[in-house]
């Protein structure tokens, strides 16, 4: 953003509101203002603090996201296979994010796969694709 500055009127046309509504945002406290003989002048900077289109602010820490996929109808075999092929997408990723953690457990009683996944958005979807497409490779063959 630069260093502009606006009247009382440019900012009341910027924005879709009356003179006076502008002179009683100023007033209040709600739109910082310099005055300037008879004049108010408002600084591009308080005119976007005021409006909210400030630069977005970027997240305190790194973005985590979970995930629980559960197969069904898959026996022992064929999960150890599936675990161990997320497993190995999960260790070789490129992506410079958070790094993933991935568990694979299975239920004997009801054929299901169950796999949680914590890690960045890029990785996450990444190695949800990798899932989906081995999924729908099986289902192909099937």
């Amino acid at each position: 953003m630069g260093s502009d500055m606006y009247s009382v009127e440019q900012v009341a046309e910027r924005l879709g509101l009356h003179v006076r509504t502008v002179r009683g945002y100023i007033r209040s406290g709600r739109l910082r203002a310099v005055r300037i003989g008879k004049q108010y002048r408002i600084a591009e900077r308080d005119l976007a603090a005021l409006t909210g289109a400030g630069e977005p602010t970027a997240p305190a820490g790194p973005v985590e996201v979970s995930s629980i996929v559960r197969i069904d109808g898959v026996d022992r075999a064929a999960a150890d296979r599936l675990g161990t092929l997320v497993q190995a997408g999960a260790a070789t990723r490129h992506d410079p994010g958070p790094p993933l953690s991935l568990q694979t457990m299975y239920d004997d009683e009801r054929n299901r796969l169950t796999l949680v996944i914590l890690g960045g958005p890029t990785a996450t979807a990444d190695l949800l694709r990798l899932v989906d497409s081995v999924l729908d490779g099986v289902r192909g063959h099937g």
